[in-house]
């Protein structure tokens, strides 16, 4: 396991928080991608392009937060306890795998490992005790 890092689930005002979180923290925004950069982004609903997809912000010492906003058009709601996941970064796909089936194991899958348009393997589960986890293997370029 290389890294585990928090990634935060926001109701539409992620923005405004990883701005005060830059506040706090200092630094620069690593990634910043809003749902209509994405593929398909166009599709969405106009309220929705605008939201956060992705951004992270380095803290230091391999440290990074990370968030996304939830997007009602898809059905997402916020609750205590669904409001981050616990990402894992590791070294191979077969770590991704080894590490998700082990997790999802009478748990819930959410997005079973595959390969990702912003280059990574990548998979998404709940454990049986209702932890959220990301776990990624960023993809070597050829």
């Amino acid at each position: 396991m290389l890294k585990l890092n928090p990634y935060l689930h926001f109701m539409g005002n992620t923005e405004a928080a990883f701005n005060f979180y830059k506040s706090v923290f200092g630094g620069e925004f690593e990634t910043f991608s809003r749902f209509k950069d994405v593929p398909g982004g166009e599709k969405m609903p106009a309220e929705d392009q605008e939201k956060l997809m992705h951004v992270s912000l380095p803290l230091g010492n391999g440290n990074t937060i990370m968030a996304t906003d939830m997007l009602t058009s898809m059905g997402q709601t916020l609750v205590a306890g669904n409001n981050f996941h616990l990402v894992i970064e590791v070294e191979s796909e077969k770590e991704v795998d080894r590490l998700f089936g082990k997790l999802s194991a009478e748990g819930k899958v959410e997005m079973p490992p595959n390969k990702t348009f912003w280059g990574a393997y990548f998979g998404m589960c709940r454990d049986q005790f209702e932890i959220q986890w990301m776990i990624t293997y960023t993809l070597k370029e050829k």
